[in-house]
């Protein structure tokens, strides 16, 4: 039975997915047509355009051949798949390797991302990459480095000295050729992917965006070592960090599933305080639907 899907919505940002650590990672979202993620490729990502991928750690990457032969199988476009420098050669031989055992190479777009060079996907939107701390080492020794992603919308605004001028003088202005507006940045979401603490947390288009997907994996007190030595977050860095934050929203993202909803919640509250009681902080796998309680049967009723 598959696992429900988190649904989290705020002011026309819509975010799909499933986030666990170590079990499946994937964001969807439909209306920017772009995802974070693979998982292991779910129906919601089948229809998403873009995907963009943090690191090839396995519950992030599993699904990028499902994804790409799903798409050719329904006769969609083959997509693209944007990832951090060092992942396209293995990327590309996977599909290869995929190809000879389906007996179908499904067509694919895989282009390298690097930080700070933005990618447009349309005239309004950008995807920027920035670099985090989750280096990825491969079996030769050598280490690929993650990447998190801020998908930014780009508006005209009015420059301020043509405030006030009545419209017909505002069209004279521009069929004269004359700049009336600059364009303006809006981050909308950000994205850490797997991280520990780090220059990103400095960067305004991350801090800033209107909405935060926010590693947080362990929780428990006796796991901060393990944070350390795996480059994650531990609940005790965001008592730091999410001060210095001005997002709308942050949703914690890939906590260890040792941990249970009812005990995240706990915890939060406990080290998040004001943050988390006010709504700004939450769990992302605790925006799933509430799961009705099964009636009791007739004969369940009449014991005790």
């Amino acid at each position: 039975m598959a696992q429900p899907i988190a649904e989290f919505e705020y002011d026309g940002i819509r975010i799909l997915g499933y986030s666990q650590a170590g079990e499946e990672t994937y964001f969807a979202l439909p209306e920017l047509n772009i995802g974070f993620d693979f998982g292991r490729a779910p129906r919601e990502l089948l229809a998403v355009d873009h995907i963009f991928l943090s690191h090839g750690h396995m519950d992030h990457a599993a699904g990028m051949a499902y994804y790409f032969s799903q798409r050719m199988f329904i006769d969609n476009a083959p997509g693209t798949l944007y990832l951090p420098a060092g992942l396209e050669d293995p990327f590309r031989r996977l599909l290869g390797l995929w190809g000879e055992i389906d007996g179908n190479l499904p067509h694919a777009n895989i282009v390298v991302a690097e930080p700070g060079r933005d990618i447009a996907l349309r005239r309004d939107l950008t995807i920027r990459p920035f670099a985090v701390r989750h280096p990825f080492r491969k079996r030769d020794g050598g280490v690929i480095g993650a990447l998190g992603y801020a998908a930014i919308e780009t508006r005209q605004k009015l420059i301020d000295e043509y405030h006030g001028l009545p419209g017909p003088d505002l069209v004279k202005l521009k069929k004269a050729g004359t700049a009336i507006t600059r364009p303006v940045e809006i981050p909308l979401v950000a994205y850490t992917g797997d991280t520990a603490p780090g220059e990103w947390q400095e960067l305004d288009y991350v801090r800033k965006a209107r909405v935060l997907l926010l590693e947080c994996t362990f929780l428990d007190e006796d796991h901060i070592d393990r944070a350390r030595a795996g480059y994650h977050l531990h609940i005790k860095d965001l008592r730091r960090i999410v001060p210095k934050l001005e997002n709308e929203r942050i949703l914690l993202t890939h906590i260890s599933r040792r941990t249970l909803m009812s005990e995240i919640r706990a915890i939060l509250a406990r080290e998040l305080g004001e943050e988390y009681s006010s709504g700004r902080v939450s769990a992302f796998m605790d925006h799933r639907p509430k799961r009705r309680r099964r009636a009791p049967a007739q004969s369940d009723a009449r014991e005790g």
